[in-house]
């Protein structure tokens, strides 16, 4: 685990060099220290985590469900088990006010991550409401005053789900984009379109790294580089695929009898020497 501020530092201005348009980082979001040694070893130049897989895990639902500090013990099991930079997904900060957000952003960097994602989704007031842009601003300001008064250049994520909620268009979101930028934000995550046309245009439009997420069905990540992406993420599309391999492998037993859907499993062996590995 990180623990200095001069390696935390050193940190997060590695993380920053990776958000290159037009040769992005991919990022293959991990949920625990497993499949986050698994994501470093395919070669991953950081581990991002997902904010929905670690609450599955830990028996909660997605969507600001989980208490601030059982998700940054897991923050900090990743970060402290690869060698590589670990950014955080913190949902929209696990705080009520942009005081609390600054509160998450300390404990977060104390956990040794140097980069958060913070989502502009208002949870559990109507599928399609987002937090007003100005409100989200305040949230992103203390973000980047709590990170900037530790001496850490951390790498504020911000999350626009216009396309993802239905609230917006591409105008909508360029706004957003460019107020979160002035409150301190580093990137834009904007999930829900990967539209060639519509990434190129916001690729375009927004001063800052563009970040997409992507899964089934979206260009591969040489195309989306093209488009002039400089991060891409697949959220909580591996922890999904995990777990719909559990559900088919057990039913697969419990109903026939049988254990085809186990084919193709990791050895023991290699999963143990991943564990006994340092970071």
């Amino acid at each position: 685990m990180t623990n200095s501020a001069a390696e935390r530092r050193d940190r997060a201005l590695a993380f920053r060099s990776l958000h290159v348009p037009g040769r992005p980082l991919i990022l293959p979001n991990a949920w625990d220290i497993a499949s986050a040694r698994l994501v470093q070893d395919a070669g991953a130049g950081a581990v991002a985590t997902s904010s929905a897989g670690v609450a599955w895990a830990l028996g909660a639902a997605d969507g600001d469900q989980l208490d601030r500090e059982r998700a940054l013990r897991v923050v900090a099991e990743i970060a402290g088990a690869v060698r590589v930079p670990t950014t955080a997904d913190i949902e929209s900060g696990y705080a009520k006010d942009p005081a609390g957000v600054g509160d998450t952003v300390r404990a977060v960097l104390a956990a040794g991550a140097v980069g958060v994602n913070i989502e502009d989704t208002l949870h559990g007031t109507g599928p399609d409401t987002l937090r007003p842009a100005g409100e989200q601003a305040e949230r992103i300001a203390a973000a980047r005053a709590a990170a900037d008064a530790t001496g850490v250049p951390l790498f504020v994520n911000a999350r626009i789900d216009t396309f993802l909620r239905g609230a917006g268009g591409l105008d909508e979101t360029v706004e957003r984009a460019d107020a979160y930028l002035a409150a301190g934000a580093d990137g834009i995550f904007v999930p829900g379109t990967v539209d060639p046309g519509t990434v190129r245009e916001l690729a375009g439009r927004i001063h800052a790294p563009l970040n997409v997420l992507a899964g089934p069905g979206a260009p591969p990540t040489g195309e989306l580089a093209a488009l002039g992406v400089a991060r891409i993420s697949v959220g909580s599309g591996l922890a999904r695929a995990a777990y719909a391999l559990v559900q088919r492998a057990a039913r697969e037993l419990l109903d026939t009898g049988t254990y085809q859907a186990q084919a193709g499993g990791l050895a023991s062996t290699t999963l143990n020497t991943l564990m006994h590995e340092g970071p």
